[in-house]
């Protein structure tokens, strides 16, 4: 999922990026790596701090704008994080950072909810997603549900519990052990990935795809 995620922050980061003169050109793969791992690392503190449930709740929306995620608190703390590793990695001053990270930051984040919300993309699902964020965890915990009879469970649609459509409290029909059993189990897979892939081990692995 790493990847499919490195090549949508490829593929919108032209005029951010690619094109902005503020950039040389030989620093464009590196400002590409740090705001993937922005993403990647971003979605997984919010998941290993207990978050899921606002991950689901944001990925719920569906054709999400860019301008209404900039009001999104996760996408505003990823957007923050990213102004300053422009600054304090690459030497772009305030208003270069933050009009590079502006645009381009919601503008994948909204990339990443369209097409995890589009049933014809099988590259991008919130259940790869996860597994990438949590070292395979959730799709252990995806597993153990479909054991226990709950075959027709996946966490894209367990996004519906925080919608309109579903009580993220009826955790009767998430199966064995309930939702608040899934939602601690997922937390304390991203946790173990971030133990596992300590000291930019995360980075490291983005890198990897240039």
């Amino acid at each position: 999922m790493l990847d499919n995620l490195t090549d949508l922050v490829k593929g919108l980061a032209g005029d951010a990026v690619i094109n902005n003169p503020d950039i040389p050109n030989e620093q464009n793969n590196g400002v590409v790596a740090e705001a993937t791992h922005t993403v990647a690392s971003g979605l997984q503190n919010m998941v290993a701090g207990g978050g899921l449930q606002n991950i689901l709740s944001m990925f719920s929306g569906g054709n999400q704008s860019s301008s209404s995620l900039l009001n999104n608190p996760i996408v505003n703390m990823m957007t923050g994080h990213f102004a300053s590793k422009l600054m304090s990695k690459f030497g772009l001053n305030g208003s270069q950072a933050s009009h590079v990270s502006s645009n381009l930051i919601p503008n994948v984040i909204s990339g990443l909810i369209n097409k995890t919300n589009d049933p014809n993309n099988s590259s991008f699902t919130i259940d790869s997603l996860l597994h990438s964020l949590t070292g395979g965890q959730s799709t252990q915990v995806a597993q153990e549900q479909q054991a226990s009879g709950n075959s027709g469970f996946s966490f894209q649609n367990l996004i519906s519990k925080f919608t309109g459509g579903g009580s993220g409290g009826n955790a009767g029909s998430a199966g064995g052990g309930g939702l608040m059993d899934i939602l601690s189990k997922v937390t304390g897979g991203a946790q173990n990935a971030q133990q596992q892939q300590g000291g930019g081990g995360l980075m490291d692995m983005i890198k990897g795809f240039f």
